[in-house]
């Protein structure tokens, strides 16, 4: 929530925007609700998405790829505010839009707090969680799509994007897309060669992010 707040009001530079406390009072409402309700209901699956987004066990690959994720993410994150308030590259959405985009935000986070919920194994990094006895997860949301809590994202980043009156950083999400698509091939090379059953999983589900898309 810190980093939030501080990557929308300072590029702003104004606490008077409606629409950025509208978003951090639901986002921090929701968030608060799904971590007591994880703790309660799932707490391996609060527990998974606690640890480091960086490890020692991690590949190379995937430490390059996170990083890229974590930078591509927050560069976005402050250019919606930059765009907003100083360069209007594009004229804000009407008001139809921006309500759709809110939801369809909304949506998103709800989309990526299931996700973690059904997946008491999504953990931030790649690595072997035999040690914690890695089984597939089939089910769910998982069973539509490979990737659901990447889906999410892109939902609630697109759906912030208009709701904060930003076109152009509908636009600039895909430098997140990128990053995102380059860990779900890291990722899945490495479930295929650790996760028993992955392979075959793979062909019952074809889709990663958008079904009959991708």
């Amino acid at each position: 929530m810190a980093v939030f707040t501080v990557s929308l009001m300072l590029p702003a530079g104004t606490w008077y925007w409606p629409r950025a406390l509208a978003f951090l009072g639901a986002y921090g409402a929701i968030s608060i609700i799904a971590v007591l309700a994880m703790g309660r209901w799932s707490p391996a699956s609060l527990e998974a998405r606690m640890e480091k987004p960086m490890s020692s066990e991690q590949p190379t690959s995937d430490k390059i790829a996170t990083g890229g994720i974590m930078l591509s993410f927050l560069a976005w994150f402050v250019f919606i505010p930059i765009d907003r308030f100083h360069l209007f590259i594009i004229p804000a959405p009407p008001m139809a839009v921006t309500i759709i985009g809110g939801f369809a935000g909304t949506a998103g986070l709800i989309m990526m707090l299931v996700a973690i919920y059904q997946n008491s194994f999504a953990i931030p990094v790649v690595k072997d969680q035999a040690d914690r006895g890695q089984v597939l997860v089939d089910s769910g949301l998982y069973s539509v799509i490979r990737h659901p809590l990447y889906t999410g994202v892109l939902l609630f980043m697109s759906g912030l994007a208009l709701w904060l009156e930003s076109y152009i950083s509908v636009v600039t999400a895909l430098a997140v897309l990128i990053s995102l698509v380059a860990r779900i091939l890291i990722e899945e090379r490495a479930l295929v060669e650790n996760l028993e059953g992955y392979s075959e999983y793979m062909k019952r589900v074809r889709y990663r992010l958008v079904p009959f898309l991708w």
